[in-house]
């Protein structure tokens, strides 16, 4: 099985990055290749949630996978949810993503900063857990969505998508993700890619890209040196043909709004409505993706609990 994940690393200098994914195929076809720069996408994210070290590194490598498996599997307007529920200390993951590029996401417990691993590198592992399970469930706009769920490889979270793509997509991938994550706890740079081999790829082809994955510097290191993501794939197949079918920006975008926490507080029983109004007077909410707070006054309050007696 193909895979590799990057290891992340303190980094003192903020780069300024575009945010993009390219889609490409290479070799005659025998792979579908990835690349995306999402240093903005994790930043704002961090920033969102005033994660710490590992809990950044943690949510931006799930951001980064969400982001290259959504462009892979998904088109049109179907998306995907993706949860990593590790025994860690960051606690269960979520990440939302769709075909075009965007996501958000969070994590249960972002104060999450440990000592660095044996290889002198953020603990990711340490942080999600070595047990525990990563779930996808796509919505594809027809049916009931779908659900596949593979358990914890490692925890790197590379080898975990990696993972879920051979057994739940029969689709053998290489997968990597990469986050620096600079002393101050925000983000320097970010970024993967994901490769999958196509029916009739050759052992030999195959072997070569083991042999370049795994002689090629991180994915961050890469992007601190002004590389692109087209960079990034021509590195992947040294001297091979690489089509490039499509480039998308890529963005942090939650799609919450006040009307749709009306219709969240809408669906509680009325006994819990009258006695938020009766003590509380009024009503905070607050979206667990991006952090942002939606304010209801007694008066918007009653408005609601009328709609819920007349329906």
């Amino acid at each position: 099985m193909l895979y590799q994940s990057f290891i992340d690393e303190k980094e003192e200098k903020i780069m300024v990055q575009k945010d993009y994914l390219v889609k490409s195929v290479a070799v005659d076809g025998m792979f579908r290749a990835y690349a995306v720069s999402a240093t903005g996408v994790v930043r704002e994210a961090q920033q969102r949630h005033d994660t710490w070290s590992a809990a950044s590194a943690a949510l931006g490598r799930s951001l980064v996978g969400t982001l290259l498996l959504a462009s892979s599997v998904l088109k049109g307007e179907e998306k995907m949810t993706v949860k990593i529920q590790g025994d860690g200390p960051v606690g269960a993951i979520v990440v939302d993503g769709n075909a075009n590029g965007t996501v958000k996401g969070y994590l249960q417990h972002p104060h999450v900063h440990l000592p660095l691993n044996a290889k002198h590198k953020i603990d990711v592992a340490g942080a999600v857990g070595h047990q525990g399970t990563l779930s996808v469930t796509k919505d594809m706009e027809v049916g009931n969505p779908f659900t596949g769920q593979v358990g914890l490889v490692s925890g790197e979270l590379g080898e975990d998508f990696t993972y879920y793509l051979a057994q739940s997509e029969q689709i053998p991938s290489a997968v990597g993700l990469s986050v620096f994550v600079n002393d101050d706890n925000s983000i320097g740079v970010a970024g993967g890619f994901l490769v999958q081999v196509m029916p009739g790829a050759s052992d030999d082809k195959i072997s070569e890209l083991e042999q370049r994955i795994a002689k090629m510097p991180l994915v961050s290191e890469l992007l601190r040196d002004g590389k692109t993501p087209e960079d990034i794939l021509h590195m992947l197949f040294d001297g091979e043909e690489v089509k490039i079918l499509d480039t998308m920006p890529v963005a942090f975008k939650c799609d919450c709004s006040k009307d749709r926490f009306s219709k969240a507080l809408a669906s509680i029983s009325r006994q819990d409505m009258e006695q938020i109004i009766n003590e509380d007077h009024h009503a905070e909410t607050v979206c667990h993706f991006c952090g942002n707070k939606y304010e209801f006054s007694e008066t918007e309050l009653k408005k609601i609990l009328l709609q819920m007696k007349a329906d």
